[in-house]
């Protein structure tokens, strides 16, 4: 049973620490509020009626504070460049799992090369990217897999109505941006490649009801991390739909609006998945409403099935890896609607 116990939440103010601190608490866990802003802490515990425990990411002694008695830790600050490692770290002192949300490439990939093999020897469980971006991408690929061994090639397709950024999702892309010198990223020939080209527009036939659409072809995702973490395919390739790519490159794009009670925005999603193998082909599909609330139900499933022992592996772990994928997907509906297809 998890029923009571206290979960770490850093950056629990930010738009989708929220969702998380909310999802928690539909659960049944306790969350416990942390972050660099101690005054957006203090309003958020007022409001909530929750504790507070600010911490900064220099601080290893707050940070230490803020994961005492706690069961396990959500990381939800970006950029996560700055904040994953020494929140890992507080993690591994205090024993307890880390779970971030973080949709950065650079990042994610610091995690596996800087963690991996501390994590495993210690048994400790990290598992980043488990969000919209990276950890549903990488469940739905691990599902449509299925008893494959290997595949050729996955397509993870995004279509979203629109993309109205956060100001953590714009401060995580210019760190992103930075680190890899403006180039994007793909996954090709089994291992990461960084292009100075432009990234290519084509057609993607998405499942009723979007139908065609325009994409931008090898638009830099976490799933070139994630996926290929755990899985035998060499190609692993992500589109975005041209106009929620418009949405996030355009400065003058406002942040997220709720459109119900729960906070969430109008914005919907559809994320097609194909994987190849031999002529033979697997498609998974996962539909919903506002990439930044689904998150939660994504990280607190997550968090559950760990300290529930329902788990697959130790170390640093991608979702796909880590869990029963189908299981999984199956456990957030009706959040999200999952169709795994032959």
């Amino acid at each position: 049973m998890t029923s009571g116990l206290a979960v770490a939440v850093f950056g629990a103010y930010g738009h989708t620490g929220r969702f998380v601190v909310a999802r928690l608490r539909e659960r049944g866990f306790v969350p416990v509020l942390s972050g660099r802003d101690a005054d957006k802490l203090k309003a958020l515990a007022y409001e909530s009626g929750l504790e507070a425990r600010p911490a900064s990411v220099d601080d290893p002694a707050a940070l230490d504070r803020a994961l005492a008695g706690t069961s396990a830790v959500v990381n939800c600050a970006g950029p996560f460049a700055t904040t994953a490692a020494p929140v890992i770290e507080a993690a591994l002192r205090a024993g307890i799992p880390y779970v971030d949300v973080a949709a950065e490439i650079e990042a994610n990939l610091d995690t596996f090369a800087h963690f991996g093999e501390r994590a495993r020897a210690a048994g400790a469980v990290i598992v980043p990217a488990m969000a919209f971006y990276g950890g549903l991408g990488d469940l739905l690929a691990t599902a449509a897999l299925g008893d494959w061994s290997a595949a050729d090639e996955a397509h993870v397709a995004y279509g979203l109505s629109s993309w109205h950024p956060t100001p953590g999702t714009r401060a995580a892309g210019v760190v992103s941006r930075q680190r890899r010198d403006g180039r994007r990223v793909r996954y090709a020939g089994g291992r990461l490649e960084y292009r100075d080209d432009a990234a290519p527009t084509l057609d993607w036939s998405f499942p009723d009801p979007l139908g065609s659409r325009a994409v931008i072809g090898e638009f830099s995702m976490a799933d070139v991390v994630t996926i290929p973490s755990h899985l035998a395919i060499p190609e692993v390739r992500t589109y975005m739909t041209v106009e929620a790519a418009r949405d996030l490159a355009a400065p003058d794009t406002p942040g997220p609006a709720p459109a119900d009670e729960s906070g969430r925005s109008a914005q919907t999603f559809l994320v097609d998945v194909v994987v190849r193998a031999g002529g033979r082909e697997r498609r998974a599909v996962a539909s919903g409403q506002d990439i930044y609330a689904v998150t939660a139900p994504l990280v607190v499933e997550a968090v559950e099935r760990i300290l529930t022992g329902r788990t697959r592996t130790v170390g640093v772990a991608s979702a796909g890896e880590i869990f029963d994928a189908a299981d999984f997907l199956r456990a957030l509906s009706p959040t999200v609607s999952v169709d795994l297809r032959p």
